[in-house]
């Protein structure tokens, strides 16, 4: 170890760790202890990052911080299994394994050549979206237990109570244990059958990269690019290559194209129509494409192919004012068709306020079906307050975007709408933002 370190060194190191790393080690053991156990794999990775919090600050910090938990965390695994009699069958596997304790401080190389996927990971997201588990339970136990999530992350995904997912997280729980699911992969036959949840999944985790709900950080370049990562390994896979793979697969690169010009080099939030296109990512378009063209291969009309699709008009686009619009809302017809959710209705409205103007896109909001469920939508507001603005209502302008405010947003977020509101009492300007608003995802989950 190095020399000691200040503890708020060592507290922003482990939040690091846990953020990023936490998910890959959970995966890791959960494969070792079984999917029965995820329990207790989650708690020694939670007692590995106290045990850090206590000891760095006071002996320094490891020179592999990341193999020092995996370490402690595997250890901890060892200790309860002698410890517990209903885990004592998995003794003699577990201590087998020793031998990988270098791939587990790596956590990133394949364990077994043989393994079909060789990624911990992926082989975790496969094993909770098991059949025996509602839809709903299988999206929310694998962004917990595969993905690292929060419960309160996941309850903002889902537009539900923070109580409910907690509940499908325990109820999925109980049935594993009931059951006796295992981790392990389902044969490739049984793999197109629970593909649905899995791609469902690596949307959400893309999405909340793309435009992080909560925290410091608009974009999260590391979500991102290990959704790329999976829904790539899906498509090269002969059971899992499907269109609908390619189609994900298609809207992520083209989204990931424009990370980039999203924020200035202060950080701050920069709306597409104000984003310089030069600094869009041409080859991550050029693959997006390729993989939209993959997609239409089949008869099957997924919503990523036509979120997709939308994507790449924008892509196309050699500037804002030559984006077709009208295509846009011709897309977004055909999505509300298949998708009939109060988010995929709002970023319709957006794209229909670029053709028909602000008072029919205003008017096309209020009628949207269950729009309760948005009332902490930072995005309805904000949406509407331009609407509004634009409209010279600038009273319920900013009300609106006093509403947005109040709602969850990432702080670069937060300081636009805080812009955005000043502007609208000084009454500058017209807005003409309206193109910037759509959501990353038109899935009605985020």
């Amino acid at each position: 170890m190095s020399a000691p370190d200040s503890a708020p060194e060592v507290h922003a190191l482990v939040d690091h760790l846990f953020r990023h790393h936490a998910a890959a080690m959970l995966s890791a053991l959960s494969r070792r202890l079984g999917l029965e156990n995820l329990e207790l794999a989650e708690e020694v990775v939670q007692d590995a990052m106290l045990q850090a919090l206590r000891l760095w600050p006071h002996h320094g910090i490891p020179e592999n911080p990341r193999g020092w938990l995996t370490q402690v965390a595997r250890n901890k695994a060892l200790d309860l299994v002698r410890r517990r009699s209903v885990f004592r069958r998995k003794q003699r596997a577990l201590e087998e394994r020793a031998v990988v304790e270098a791939e587990l401080a790596q956590l990133g190389l394949p364990e077994d050549a043989g393994d079909p996927f060789g990624d911990d990971q992926l082989a975790m997201i496969f094993a909770c979206n098991h059949p025996a588990l509602a839809s709903e339970a299988r999206v929310a136990l694998t962004l917990k237990a595969a993905c690292g999530f929060s419960v309160p992350e996941i309850a903002r995904a889902f537009l539900t109570p923070e109580a409910t997912i907690a509940q499908r997280i325990v109820r999925a729980k109980r049935l594993i244990r009931e059951q006796d699911v295992t981790l392990a992969l389902p044969e490739p036959d049984q793999l197109p059958s629970r593909l649905d949840s899995v791609l469902q999944v690596i949307y959400l985790l893309f999405n909340e990269g793309y435009a992080a709900h909560r925290g410091d950080a608009l974009i999260r370049q590391d979500l991102c690019g290990e959704a790329i990562w999976l829904a790539d390994r899906l498509a090269h896979r002969p059971e899992t290559a499907l269109p609908k793979s390619h189609a994900l697969l298609a809207l992520m690169l083209l989204q990931a194209s424009r990370l980039p010009a999203r924020q200035d080099e202060a950080g701050e939030l920069v709306l597409l129509a104000d984003q310089d296109r030069s600094l869009w990512d041409a080859a991550l378009i050029h693959r997006g494409l390729r993989h939209l063209g993959h997609a239409s291969e089949g008869d099957e009309m997924t919503v990523y192919h036509l979120q997709a699709g939308i994507a790449a008009v924008h892509a196309v686009a050699p500037d804002h004012a030559s984006t077709d619009w009208p295509g846009v809302l011709s897309l977004y017809d055909s999505l509300c068709a298949v998708a009939d959710s109060p988010v995929v209705a709002l970023n319709r409205a957006v794209a229909l306020a670029m053709v028909a103007g602000p008072a029919v896109a205003l008017a096309a909001i209020d009628a949207i079906h269950d729009l309760r469920t948005l009332e902490r939508y930072a995005l309805l507001h904000a949406t509407r307050a331009d609407l509004l603005l634009t409209l010279g209502r600038r009273d319920e302008a900013e009300s609106a975007y006093c509403a947005a405010l109040e709602s969850i947003c990432s702080e670069p977020a937060r300081r636009f709408l805080e812009r955005r509101l000043d502007d609208c009492r000084r009454r500058i300007g017209a807005p003409g933002w309206l193109a910037g608003v759509i959501a990353p995802t038109a899935n009605g989950r985020v």
